[in-house]
């Protein structure tokens, strides 16, 4: 089981296949299984790296405050630990923002970047927000929560119920106070201002239903040549809800930039 250390706390993630380099980075709060269909797909033609974000995982719980930059260095030090040099990036909502900083902040490193949910600042009542993640009704409350990012009906079919239960199986060995300080990371860095001076090839995609698609379309309309796309009957988690759907979108972006190396 791979950690980094690089940058303090210990960061778990997982390498799947061989080729050039994709990183995924998963949304509050899922944990790097959120992109379980597509380390699957992706790893036939890639070196795919699942991380698993701080408070997320098997990677340490860190309960002192932190920011993007943190989450960002910590999927670097990742990087550091495999070699890699430069990748394509995936992130959905938090891992957006660490996708999008990463580009902004080390275009060098950064091949190609897909936003899901592509929102250029944090959530506006994240004390609301994290009001509602307790230590003592932790699994419930994590799953109010996956219940709001998803489209309406998903988490009550049998497949839906059955994956989003998969991210609280280990909710007794997580803390709530950890996972707030991922919230209020994302809530701190508004990078609006940047995005006109983004250089990297960007995908943004969204779910029908998805709470960020505004702000996605308002990243997509800022950041040049940027392409968006929207995904029917899906919401914020759409690459756990409609994995071909996703795959519809993400293939012939790469195709177009010359980095697809699937058939």
């Amino acid at each position: 089981m791979p950690f980094s250390t690089r940058t303090g706390p210990r960061i778990h993630y997982e390498v799947q296949g061989q080729g050039p380099a994709m990183v995924l980075i998963h949304a509050n709060p899922f944990d790097r299984r959120l992109w379980l269909y597509q380390a699957a797909r992706y790893s036939g033609f890639y070196t795919v790296i699942n991380v698993d974000l701080r408070a997320y995982g098997h990677s340490d719980c860190v309960e002192t405050p932190f920011t993007l930059q943190d989450l960002k260095d910590d999927v670097r030090g990742v990087m550091a630990c495999e070699g890699v040099e430069k990748a394509i990036f995936m992130g959905v909502s938090v891992g957006s923002g660490i996708a999008m900083l990463m580009a902004l902040d080390h275009p060098e490193v950064t091949e190609a970047i897909v936003l899901v949910g592509g929102s250029s600042d944090g959530p506006r009542d994240v004390e609301r927000i994290v009001a509602r993640v307790r230590q003592e009704t932790l699994g419930d409350d994590l799953m109010a929560l996956m219940r709001s990012y998803t489209a309406p009906g998903f988490a009550d079919t049998r497949m839906g119920g059955w994956l989003l239960r998969q991210f609280i199986d280990r909710a007794q060995d997580q803390s709530a106070a950890a996972i707030a300080q991922v919230f209020r990371a994302r809530a701190s860095c508004d990078m609006t201002e940047r995005l006109g001076s983004l250089q990297v090839p960007t995908l943004v995609v969204n779910g029908e239903f998805d709470n960020s698609l505004e702000r996605g379309r308002r990243t997509a309309s800022m950041v040049l040549g940027a392409l968006h796309t929207v995904l029917p009957g899906t919401g914020h988690a759409c690459v756990i809800e409609d994995p071909e759907g996703f795959d519809g979108a993400v293939t012939p972006f790469l195709r177009e930039l010359g980095l697809w190396r699937g058939p």
